[in-house]
This record gives structure tokens, sequence and C-alpha cells, in this order.
């Protein structure tokens, strides 16, 4: 059915400086220099690759067999470690997902309410929101989990 794939993780921190001029120094990034005014801004910062030990370096899927949990406690450990630092308000973890569909790889896109409700943008009468469109595998699919008609492909039999 729909295959869900998730990159670009990363950790988005909120700054608000508490006085007029704070050193950079002073959230604990080294060799920054500087000061630090005005409004509260966003950072942001992307984990360490779960392949890369500094002396050796190796595709994610060969050092991790669950590279988005691992992907998503490395951002959630470094959100923690942040949240601690004075200056530091509020934070979050995110990442990209793209959905594609396990039968034709296309990108995984479903029915509207008024798709599903305008007979010219479905496969037939049975078609409800929700449905896939991307090929007809998924739909079969998709009608045999609930118990829906299934579609007459290409006329009578």
């Amino acid at each position: 059915m729909k295959r869900t794939y998730r990159d670009d993780w990363r950790v988005i921190i909120e700054i608000a400086p508490r006085a007029t001029h704070i050193p950079i120094s002073a959230l604990g990034f080294d060799g920054l220099e500087g000061q630090l005014t005005g409004e509260p801004f966003e950072m942001v910062i992307a984990p360490q690759r779960l392949g890369d030990f500094g002396w050796v370096s190796m595709s994610d899927r060969l050092a991790s067999k669950d590279v988005d949990g691992d992907y998503r406690r490395r951002c959630e450990e470094l959100l923690v470690e942040l949240l601690k630092r004075p200056h530091v308000r509020a934070g979050r973890v995110l990442c990209s997902e793209r959905h594609t569909c396990s039968h034709c790889d296309l990108l995984w896109e479903e029915l509207t309410a008024d798709e599903a409700a305008d007979f010219s943008t479905n496969v037939d009468e049975s078609s409800v929101e929700g449905e896939p469109v991307c090929c007809g595998k998924a739909i079969e699919e998709f009608r045999a989990e609930r118990g829906i008609p299934m579609p007459t492909w290409g006329g009578a039999a």
C-alpha cells in the first residue's frame, strides 16, 4: 500500500535573548564571537549521520536496523540537551516525509471527499474518500481491505 520515507531530520530551537547584549558564547557554542540582541530567532540543527563514526563512514542502512527510529531518538536526545540551555525557549524535531505506492512507486495520492462525490474524478460509483489514485493494484488492495466492491476494468465480461 503506502510506503513512507523520512529524511532530512533536524532539530529546530527558538533562541530568546534575555538581555540586550548577550555574548554568543553564553549559548554554549564554542568558537563563535559577538553579541546576541533583539527578537527571538530559530536555529536549525542537523544531527550527525548514523553512519558517520568519524574514523569511518558507511551508509545509514548499514549502521542501523531502524534508521527512522534512530534518527528520531538522536534528534530527541539532542533537543532535550538543547532545552537545558538558558536561552533556548522551545524546540521541536522535524523531518521530511514522502509517501509512495508499494505497487507502482508513484507519489501516493488519495481521493478527497469532493473528488469521491464527483463521478468524473473517480474509478466508479464505489469510489470513496481516501482511495488511492495511482494504480489499479493499490485501488484493489484498498477496496479488498474495506469490503468495497472491486472495480471492473476495461468493459464487459
